[in-house]
This record gives C-alpha cells, structure tokens and sequence, in this order.
C-alpha cells in the first residue's frame, strides 16, 4: 500500500497571543510541526505534504526538508477544505494518513496501528474525555457502530454529554477522499468545510470502518494556548525520562530533568535534578552530574563527576576528571583526562593536558595547557588584544602561582614555576622561576585613616 501523509498546519493561532506561528512554538526545543514530521518520516510514506496558511514563508523556512511538499491554503475555510489543496499532490497513493501540526507528542505506534487497521478502509482515532468541550462528538448507533461526528457548536445538548470525541486524525481511501471532498457543504455554525462530514458519507456507502485509540489520551492532545504547550513540555519530558530509565540511566527526579535533544549514556550514569540537556550528549560509564546544570552539545567520558550549577557547551572531558561546582566549559573546551576544574573557572577553546588544575576563580582561553600542569587561584590568560585573540601555551608540569596574567601571545616553558601576582608578557624559559613583582615595601609612619567621630 502506497501512503501519503498530509499535515494540517495552517491555523494562526491567536491563542497563543504570539507573532510566531503557532506550529513554530516548540517542546523540547524543537517546533510542534517538527515533531509530527519526523513521526510521519517514521512511516516511510510516498508523500507528505504540509499545508500552511498563516506565516507560511516563516514555517518553511523553520523547518527543513526535501522530502516535504508544500500546499498552501490561502482563505481558512475549514479542515476538509485544507486536505482539499493537499490532493493534487498524492497522486498514486493509496490511503492519506491525516495529521495536524499542534498534536505533537502522536507515536508511531499508534499511527502504525490506525494504519494497519483501516487497510484501504476508513481508520478513525478517538478518545474518551472526562471534559470533551471544544471537540466533536462520536456518535454510535444502537449497536456501539460510528455512524457521524458532530462538532461542538453544532451539537445538541444531548450530544454534548457525549464523551468519545474526535481527535481528527484519520486514514482514509484516497479516491474516495477526492470524491468526498467534492461532496462537502458548509451548511453549519462555522460556515466550514469540516472534514468529519466525510465520516457520514464512508458509512452511507458501507465502507469499513475501524476504530482505533491511542495508548496514552495525551498523545491526541494538541496545543491551542501557552498553558496547553507546557502541560504537553511536561508530558514529552515523562516519556523522554522514562525512557532513560529503562535504558539504565538514573534520574534523581525524573520530573526535574528536561532532555532538549538527544542523550546517550553508558552504564551507572546518574543525573541529578535541574539537569538540562540540549543539542547532543554522549555519557560514558559511571558519569555523575550535579543538580542545576547544563550539558549542551558535549561529550563527557568515564568517571566523571559534574559538581552542582556547571554551564558544559560544546566541550569534552576526559574520563576520571572532576568539574565544578560553578564551572563553565565554552566551545573548544578539551580535557585530556583527570583534570580537576574548581569553582568559577571557565575555559574556552583550550586543551588542557593530562591531570592539570585549573581549581579557582580563573578564565583560560585560547591556551594549550601541558599535563601536569596546576593553574593557581585568580590565573587569567589574557587572550584578546582588543582585534585579535592570541594562543597561550603552558609546558608540562609547569606551576603558575595565584593571580597571575599570562598576556598572549605568550609560552611558559616545561616546569616553569609563575610567582604569585606576576604579569607574563615574555616567555619564561623552562625549570626555572619567573616572576615580576615590585621590592615590597613598609612604610612606618603610615597610618590607616580613621572615620571622623559626629558632632
């Protein structure tokens, strides 16, 4: 069976109070519409055509992809007119699977299922609400069999207390649709072309009808306000952490983690709450992260321990090493293996050798840090000369006292000792002490001045 999919993402979204089209509104980080589009890919269909309206330019641009057709539906006229302007794009299919792109968190399963069940008949999702308001209602005849929907502005009060509703979504027989659709009268409370109408005339013309309901109800929920969004952000987060867990990760609370893109881990991984991940993250074994931080776009190896409110952004440790607490990793950030980072150090675009220390309050940007090597408290490199960034490179086994600023371009040779307080503007040779502090003086007769008593 051929199948072509059609995304129906043409709606403004005035709910949202928002400049920014509603299906461009994200979970985890990525767009309503992006996540019923990699679903749909997941089905591998001939066709799948997205149809857009308000901010369609802004939409396509946003979300990528050449196998995606666009179809533009330019006077909002109601969803059956919207599958309307998709049909002379699946030319040779066989069913049309009928998505929308505010009903994000949908699974594969489900659809897969819905699919296999109509089996070039009509397939209908539906689920049971304890509050079906706004949506339309399923209606059964004596015998339990669907005969229609009804939507909610048309419905009687009798109908209302229906609590099947409609989730819209739908596979269908693609000749038929077409001729369906050329049926459609928009003789209701909206003046719309409703799709559901075509429920009524698939069961005057005795086509099977199957009916199908997705595992979880939050799965046909979709998003029409900013409350709606974060109680689906929740939601994706739940699936995303129990995941995890059955993978063998360790989640100290699986409602404080949010995963924005994609984890992997190794074995005895545990994260502590707030932990955000984003981009790309790979874990090896026996990594620890500590509560409030962000790992964004890295790779952190085994035996490692994150301390608590540390900023990791497109940065690699080494195994064994030991970072934070309040540490920032920037881009370029590479240690070697058993490094210590302390407390309010930030690296950048550094490779920091095998076992050295960088343990307090320093910057380290633009260097190439020899093994061994330990930064002391205060130590800056000072990489950027108002134009350009200049490159800092530090021996093995060097020590560099506390407070010290190392002006690039600058080289500290092979177990050069820094003396606390000193400015490097020249290389200091290697094995031997460099340092450029002032004669201490103490001046006698100096006296502290002394507040001046009130009158």
């Amino acid at each position: 069976m051929k199948l072509g999919i059609v995304i129906l993402a043409a709606g403004q979204g005035t709910r949202m109070k928002s400049s920014l089209p509603k299906v461009l509104h994200t979970l985890a980080d990525r767009p309503l519409l992006q996540h019923v589009i990699d679903t749909a890919r997941a089905l591998d269909p001939q066709h799948i055509v997205v149809v857009f309206g308000h901010g369609g330019e802004q939409v396509r641009d946003a979300i990528p992809g050449e196998d995606l057709v666009w179809a533009e539906q330019a006077e909002q006229l109601g969803t059956g007119h919207a599958l309307e302007q998709a049909m002379p794009h699946l030319d040779g299919v066989d069913q049309v699977l009928v998505l929308y792109g505010d009903v994000p968190l949908i699974t594969h399963a489900t659809l897969a299922e819905l699919i296999a069940e109509a089996a070039g008949g009509f397939g209908l999702l539906t689920v049971t609400l304890d509050d079906p308001s706004g949506y339309g209602r399923i209606q059964r005849d004596g015998n339990g069999a669907v005969h229609s929907i009804v939507e909610q502005k048309d419905a009687t009060p009798e109908q209302l207390l229906i609590q099947e509703i409609n989730t819209g979504i739908m596979s269908l027989p693609a000749e038929r649709l077409r001729a369906w659709l050329e049926r459609l009268e928009n003789d209701n409370a909206q003046g719309e072309f409703y799709l559901t109408d075509v429920l009524a005339m698939a069961v005057a013309e005795q086509v099977p009808l199957a009916v199908v309901h997705p595992g979880d109800r939050v799965e046909a929920e979709g998003v029409n306000n900013r409350a709606q969004l974060a109680t689906l952000e929740r939601a994706l987060q739940w699936r995303q952490a129990e995941q995890l867990m059955l993978q063998g990760l360790t989640l100290r609370d699986p409602a404080r983690v949010d995963v924005r893109g994609t984890l992997r881990h190794g074995r005895d991984c545990v994260l502590d709450v707030n932990v955000i991940v984003e981009g790309e993250v790979i874990l090896g074994d026996n990594v620890r992260v500590g509560a409030n931080s962000v790992l964004r776009d890295s790779r952190i190896h085994d035996d490692v321990h994150i301390l608590e409110n540390c900023v990791i952004e497109q940065a690699q440790i080494g195994a064994g090493s030991r970072v934070g607490p309040f540490s920032r990793l920037r881009p370029g950030a590479n240690l070697a293996g058993h490094n210590h980072v302390g407390n309010f150090v930030e690296i950048k675009q550094s490779e920091i050798g095998e076992g050295s220390k960088v343990n307090h309050l320093s910057y380290v940007g633009d260097s190439d840090i020899g093994a061994g090597v330990n930064m002391g408290a205060g130590t800056i490199t000072c990489n950027y000369d108002g134009a350009n960034k200049h490159r800092t490179v530090i021996g093995d086994s060097a020590f560099i006292g506390s407070n010290t600023a190392l002006v690039a371009p600058v080289t500290v040779g092979a177990g050069a000792t820094i003396g606390a307080g000193s400015v490097i503007g020249k290389d200091a040779p290697a094995g031997q002490l460099t340092l450029t502090r002032a004669r201490q003086t103490t001046i006698p007769s100096w006296q502290r001045p002394a507040k001046t008593p009130k009158k």
